[in-house]
Order: structure tokens, then sequence, then C-alpha cells
């Protein structure tokens, strides 16, 4: 039996392609707000454990830069504590250079010779004083240069002065203080005496 369909078939097809497209569009529509979601999702965990790491990033810095304040602290401590030591090595090097400067002092100032100042600035040695006369300043800076303590004598000035009713030479010097202690006596070796037999 041959079936006649009398129905509007080309409305039905078009009808059926319409729920189709529709059916389709609503599960596109569906699928890119699912990956989206997944995406949006994905993102904003990536974001919170990016600002996680940050977060301690800046916790380690705050840490390392408190840490780093310290060692500048001891550093500068230490730097204070080695120059504290220079200065008492260095004291305690030259706390014997006055007592040798006096005594040579004592040593080798000639008769007529008067001091008025000593003024010592590390090893060197300004002396002021007035003398009877020229030649007693030189014999001065002679005894200087012959002292196994002091070296280097330099006149700086020389003047002719009044003192009451003497007549002066006022003088100023530079000298220097040596390092090298005087040199000891060779000690002496006794013959033996023999005796004849």
């Amino acid at each position: 039996m041959i079936r006649v369909n009398l129905l509007p078939h080309r409305a039905e097809k078009r009808r059926a392609k319409q729920i189709q497209f529709i059916a389709f569009s609503a599960i596109s529509l569906i699928a890119g707000a699912v990956i989206v979601g997944f995406v949006h999702v994905a993102i904003m965990t990536e974001t919170s454990y990016q600002e996680r790491r940050n977060a301690y990033l800046n916790k380690e810095i705050a840490v390392l830069d408190k840490q780093i304040d310290e060692i500048k602290k001891l550093r500068e401590q230490t730097q204070s504590l080695l120059a504290r030591k220079t200065v008492v090595e260095n004291l305690q090097s030259t706390r014997s250079d006055v007592v040798h400067l006096l005594d040579q002092m004592l040593r080798i100032l000639p008769d007529g010779v008067y001091l008025k100042s000593i003024k010592q600035t590390g090893t060197k040695i300004n002396l002021v004083g007035n003398a009877q006369s020229n030649a007693r300043v030189s014999t001065l800076m002679r005894a200087i240069e012959d002292s196994p303590w002091l070296d280097t004598p330099t006149l700086i000035e020389i003047h002719a002065t009044k003192v009451g009713n003497d007549r002066l030479s006022e003088f100023q010097l530079n000298f220097n203080l040596t390092k090298q202690a005087p040199v000891p006596p060779a000690p002496v070796v006794a013959k033996p005496t023999g005796t004849k037999g």
C-alpha cells in the first residue's frame, strides 16, 4: 500500500532544523559557559597561589632585610672595635716613646739652651726654646742627629729676642722620634790566663 503524506513536509523539516539549531546553540552556550567557568576558576586558583607566594616572599624579604640591618650593625661595631684596638695598640707601642724623648732631651740638651715647649704629633717633634747663641742651637741639632732615638733635625726659624736684660736667640726646630732601640754594647770576652808549668 502506498502512503501519501499530505502534511506540509517542508515546514516540518524547517521546524526540525530550527529545533536542532536552538538545541546546538544552547549546548554550545552551556559548553562555552562551562569552559569559561573552568578557565576562570583556574586563573583565580593560579592568582591566589601567586599571591600566597608573593606574600611569603615579602615576608622572607622582610626577615632578610632585618638580618642585613643586624649584619650592618655588627660590621659597624666590628669596625669600631677594630679602630679602638688599633688606637690601644698604637698607644701600647708608643707609650715608651715619651720616656725615650724626655730621657734623650735631658742627655743632649747643651748648657745655655732653655726649652719653652715640646709638642709631639705622631713621631714628629716640634721644639721651641731660647739659646744663649746660635752656636748652642747648632750643638743641639748635632746632638739630635747623633742620638739613637732622634733624627732629622730641621731648623724652622731662629731670631734674636730679649728676655729681661739678656739677649737670646729664640728658635723653633722639628725632628723625628725613631723607633730603633739603641744598639746594646758588645759583651766583653775575658781572655783565659795560662800558668807556666
